[in-house]
């Protein structure tokens, strides 16, 4: 079974997020990028299952700027096999979602994985969508926000969080699983495995190679920093409790 997994380049997690002035998006200028955490756990999955004997290889494919190379890279020292860099040149263009499954999808198709592990969603936007867009788009079934993962023959046992607790499905191959963040905790790659990523194999495409209309579909009005929070009040009872809440029209 080969297992694809797409993983995003996006701002560390550490770093404290600046705005633009003039409110447009986020800042970039020398800052520290990574592979978006949920990734790191479904690359981290795929190789566990490539380990336990139920895949046979493992694919990991980007899309964005020539630097993502290095996020393809350290996938690489966590144990996959190959990867796939689709190259967009302008650094300043916003993929979307949609665009993304489909250029996966494309990738996909050429492919043929059986099963593919993405991140429940990218810590950059939140947008929690392209697993779900991508199995639309390949007619494939889909199980999101996975805690645990069993190949099962041709399907899949995937546990995955409601809201009423844990709910066990099972989703016949091939199949699109998103990564939650209790599924796992991903590996650090080790010297001697980051040596050997160097030599396995980064093939880099063009994302016009694809043919796909990239053109954004939203628009950004305004971006900026959450409001600072108020301080809080000291009450000395119950009663001066209440109070406060009235007064404040909350009770």
């Amino acid at each position: 079974m080969k297992v694809l997994v797409p993983v995003k380049r996006v701002i560390d997690y550490n770093v404290k997020v600046r705005v633009k002035s003039d409110g447009s998006g986020v800042d970039l200028t020398n800052v520290k990028m990574s592979m978006n955490p949920f990734d790191e756990i479904a690359v981290e999955e795929a190789v566990r299952l490539k380990e336990a004997g139920s895949a046979e290889e493992v694919v990991v494919v980007s899309i964005g700027v020539k630097q993502a190379q290095d996020t393809l890279r350290n996938a690489l020292a966590m144990g996959a096999d190959r990867a796939i860099l689709v190259e967009i040149e302008d650094a300043s263009q916003d993929i979307e979602p949609l665009t993304v499954a489909k250029i996966l999808k494309s990738v996909i198709d050429d492919e043929a994985p059986q099963l593919v592990i993405a991140g429940k969603q990218a810590i950059d936007n939140d947008m929690n969508a392209t697993g779900q867009m991508l199995a639309a788009l390949l007619g494939w079934g889909q199980a999101t926000f996975a805690s645990e993962v069993k190949i099962d023959g041709d399907s899949a046992d995937v546990t995955r969080e409601v809201d009423g607790g844990l709910q066990t499905i099972k989703v016949k191959l091939p199949a699109i699983v998103t990564a939650d963040l209790r599924l796992n905790e991903p590996r650090y790659a080790s010297l001697p495995n980051i040596m050997k990523a160097k030599k396995k194999p980064l093939d880099i495409k063009p994302a016009a190679e694809f043919g796909i209309d990239m053109t954004p579909r939203l628009e950004v009005v305004k971006t900026a920093e959450p409001a600072g929070r108020t301080a809080g009040e000291m009450v000395g009872s119950v009663d001066e409790l209440v109070a406060k809440l009235k007064e404040k029209g909350i009770v």
